[in-house]
Formats: structure tokens, sequence, C-alpha cells
């Protein structure tokens, strides 16, 4: 992006979006300040239509934010099966580049609304644009009722290298999961799989699901996800690439001990 573009998409970024609710712009003296104030504002934004031309600079500004970033493709993931079919990658999972990244919404789908959270719901959506929103408004909408856990819905993924989200919503287990936390987070892999299945999807992304504000125990969470996934796989046969996306040192530890069987990894 060219030197100064950033900051002026930024400006007038803000600015549509102070305006639309009748409020004054808020300062700031930085590229970083006006990010934070960009990224609040949209975090907490309805899902209203929104101005074509506000919306192309979005899109200028979150492509060219992406890209600067670095997006990673499949082949710069680490196999970690013998077929090359399951994969492990430390990155942020909005530069990745792959049919699907699945999303750890929760049960109204529509993102987090805190400003600048920095889960993986908020900075999906952040980096998406604001089309996500609506669209999983419209979705929701037609449901009529909140999410399910363990069961999946599928959207474009606008601004983000991959084609699709797949959005998920995990069980809440608050340090503390019972048998039923674990069939539904199991049932969240499945969902996810089947779907990118049914859409003809080559490759999927999985970040991990439940284990931030949800309070799924880390190391039993990895161990339900690579069991479901190596389960899925092998019922449905190749053609399927799995990511497993993690963005921790400890969860990276984890999920190599797992796929590699270098040593189990207790609950």
């Amino acid at each position: 992006m060219e030197p100064g573009r950033k900051r002026h998409l930024l400006e007038e970024l803000v600015k549509g979006l102070s305006a639309e609710r009748g409020i004054a712009a808020p300062t700031a003296a930085n590229e970083d300040g006006l990010w934070d104030a960009f990224r609040a504002l949209v975090n907490t934004r309805p899902a209203w239509a929104a101005d074509a031309r506000w919306i192309e600079m979005q899109d200028e500004l979150l492509t060219g934010m992406i890209a600067e970033a670095g997006i990673s493709g499949v082949d710069s993931t680490e196999a970690v099966s013998d077929d090359g079919r399951v994969r492990l990658w430390r990155g942020d999972i909005t530069t990745l580049d792959v049919d699907a990244i699945v999303n750890a919404a929760n049960s109204r789908m529509l993102g987090c609304w805190v400003p600048g959270h920095h889960c993986i719901d908020n900075a999906i959506h952040t980096f998406a644009g604001v089309q996500l929103r609506a669209e999983c408004a419209r979705i929701m909408e037609e449901q009529g009722c909140d999410e399910p856990t363990g069961a999946a819905k599928i959207t474009a993924a606008y601004n983000l290298p991959s084609r699709h989200v797949i959005h998920t919503v995990g069980p809440i287990a608050d340090g503390r999961p019972n048998d039923a936390h674990r069939m539904q987070l199991a049932s969240c892999y499945r969902s996810c799989l089947d779907l990118a299945a049914k859409y003809g999807l080559r490759s999927i992304g999985f970040c991990c699901i439940s284990t931030g504000i949800f309070g799924f125990p880390q190391k039993e969470a990895a161990r339900i996800a690579v069991d479901a996934v190596r389960g899925w796989l092998e019922s449905h046969g190749g053609g399927m690439t799995v990511v497993f996306d993690v963005f921790s040192e400890t969860d990276y530890a984890i999920y190599r001990r797992l796929l590699l069987g270098q040593q189990s990894v207790a609950r």
C-alpha cells in the first residue's frame, strides 16, 4: 500500500462510520490509533447496508493489510500425516489461503461485539469486512433462532484470502467439560467437514474451537479435534486437506505431539 494511503483510507472510513451514527469522528495521532477507532466502530456496527464507495475503500484497506501481513497457502503448512492430508500451521488464520477457514462463532453468529477483542470471531469479522456480518444476519433472520452448538453454516469470506468461512458454535465448558460438551465439540469438526464436502471444497483450516473464552481445556480439545478429523477422513476417503491452525506455542506443541505421535498428551 502506498505511503499515506492507509491513513487516508482509515480517516475516510472512520468519518463514514461516525457519520452514520451521528457522532463526531474520533481523532487519532497516527495510523495505529485510526485503526483502533476503525476496528471499534465496525465491531459494534449493526448489519446496516453500507455505501458502495465506503465498501470499496474498506475492501482496499483490508486486502492491502492482509497482503502486507503475508498470505500463506497450504504448501506453507507442515504435513503431519503420511498422505499429507492433515497439516499443522501456526499463524494468523485471517491470512490463510484455503477453500474455507473455520470461525469459532457464538450462538448469535454475528461476530464479536467487543471493540478490539482478541478472539478469532472478532478478527475474522474485522478482516472479512462488514459484508460478513450482513450475510450472517440474513442467515440468522431466515433461521429464526440461535445457531445450535455443534452445527455449522457457510458464508463467503469477502476480503479474506480463503474463499469461504464456515462458522460453528462450540460448547461453553468453563474449564469443566462433560460428556455432552465432548460430543458437541466433536460434532463441530464433523459438521464443518460435512459442509465443506457438500460445497465441493478441497481444503479447510480449523482454529482451536472452544478453547478461548468458552473454556474447553486445550489438551483435551486438541485430542477431540484430531480424533474427529481423522475419523472423518478415514470414512470419507481422499479429497480433503485439513490444516490445524494454532496461534500459541502451547497449542502448537500439543497438536504436534498428538499428530506426530511423539508422546501422549494427558487430560
